[in-house]
């Protein structure tokens, strides 16, 4: 498997049976300026996103009519992108599994909110906000926490599930910062690598993950700092 960050909480995963784009905010990504989106979207096959704001959708609604990857999201932001054009969808609610060839999806909580302003000013709520759990086919299971705050029922996503790798939000301000996401890694997870996000992209985040490296010294679990177009196998 191999795992791309795209910068701020895209990610890129490759398997044996499919290519997936995790939240692909990409054309307006300070985070991603300089990197290929005809590379970074090449051979799609699935895009699964945490919740409805504009950082994480993205260009879904694009990539998905260029290259008809099947796109899963929750219920309401499911029907929203129906309207815009979007054919191939997978809806789901909190708690809900989705299987796909080699994978499945589990949306698990996080908190956070969903929503859209559109262009004639109305806010659009749209639906929950998640976490993606993927198990692999023979493969390391990856949870994406989504945008979140830490929570006790972290424990119970990783009873459930056992992740191997966690993809952490770590800038504060509109998620958990630093010390606070290693918390919840140490706390409620066995993590066996942790992937630390959303931090850097804008002036109101933390600029570096320098709190949550800190924060996870003495644990046994490996962080992998990556730079923004970077990869790494697992």
């Amino acid at each position: 498997m191999k795992i791309t960050w795209l910068g701020h909480a895209a990610f890129r995963i490759e398997t044996a049976k499919a290519t997936i784009l995790l939240d692909p905010f990409l054309t307006h990504n300070p985070s991603f300026a300089g990197q290929d989106i005809k590379e970074a979207t090449k051979g799609v096959t699935h895009i699964l996103l945490t919740h409805g704001h504009g950082d994480h959708v993205g260009d879904t609604i694009q990539i998905a009519k260029e290259t008809g990857a099947s796109v899963l999201a929750n219920a309401d932001l499911s029907a929203w992108l129906g309207h815009r054009g979007v054919e191939k969808l997978e809806m789901a609610g909190t708690g809900g599994t989705v299987s796909f060839d080699g994978f499945t999806v589990t949306l698990t909580q996080a908190h956070h909110s969903s929503a859209q302003i559109t262009e004639d000013g109305v806010s659009h709520s749209l639906g929950s906000a998640n976490g993606l759990m993927m198990h692999f086919d023979g493969e390391m299971s990856v949870l994406h926490m989504g945008d979140t705050d830490i929570f006790t029922d972290m424990g119970l996503i990783n009873e459930l599930h056992q992740p191997d790798i966690g993809i952490v939000p770590v800038g504060d301000r509109f998620t958990m910062g630093g010390a606070v996401a290693a918390l919840s890694c140490q706390r409620f997870f066995n993590f066996k690598q942790v992937i630390p996000c959303h931090y850097g992209t804008f002036g109101l985040l933390e600029q570096t993950p320098d709190k949550f490296v800190k924060g996870m010294e003495g644990s046994k679990t490996a962080v992998e700092v990556m730079k923004s177009g970077g990869s790494v196998s697992v």
